[in-house]
């Protein structure tokens, strides 16, 4: 059974996207999917899949659910266990940075093609750095996330692929519950 995280992009972030987790807890449950868990109030939901449906498949059917039962519009990023554990290792700032709050990860619905990946340099005066690595974008915010121009909209714009971004202690909490149990 395959252990997948649910990453909802803007759940929770400003009036427009508000979702209980005990409700996005209990629509997961009511697909068939097993060991339901949510992180934070932020739209990041661990869960097993007892069939090996594929993860676009998932992801599409999460969105339409979600978008039916409670009537909210939103893109649903999905990862495997496996894969958060090979983002964690892949950072390329851990070595520099001391303070995880200064570290964050990018998910990308796909990986951007080389014209799209063109398109993302950083802004003049930005003090913070990416690292482009398949369908994720590593960030080293030194000013803080709040700060930067290097945000979640900004990605979304330049590369023209949803994203949503995630704290670096938020993805090692997520990696963790996926390898619980």
């Amino acid at each position: 059974m395959t252990k997948h995280i649910a990453l909802l992009r803007g759940v929770n972030v400003g009036g427009r996207t508000r979702i209980a987790m005990a409700e996005l807890r209990g629509l997961f449950d009511g697909m068939g999917f097993e060991d339901v868990r949510t992180h934070l109030q932020s739209g990041n939901v661990v869960f097993a899949v007892p069939d090996g449906r594929p993860a676009a498949e998932l992801a599409a059917g999460i969105e339409q659910r979600i978008a039916d039962d409670l009537g909210v519009t939103l893109s649903v990023l999905l990862r495997t266990g496996d894969s958060l554990a090979r983002t964690l290792a892949a950072n390329p700032y851990l070595g520099e940075e001391d303070d995880p709050a200064k570290l964050h990860v990018t998910f990308l619905a796909r990986e951007p093609t080389a014209e799209q990946a063109a398109r993302l340099v950083v802004p003049a005066g930005e003090t913070a750095r990416f690292t482009l690595a398949g369908d994720e974008i590593h960030l080293h915010v030194p000013d803080g996330y709040g700060r930067t121009k290097l945000n979640n909209a900004f990605v979304e714009r330049r590369l023209g692929i949803p994203a949503t971004t995630r704290n670096w202690r938020t993805v090692g909490a997520l990696h963790g519950l996926a390898a619980d149990g």
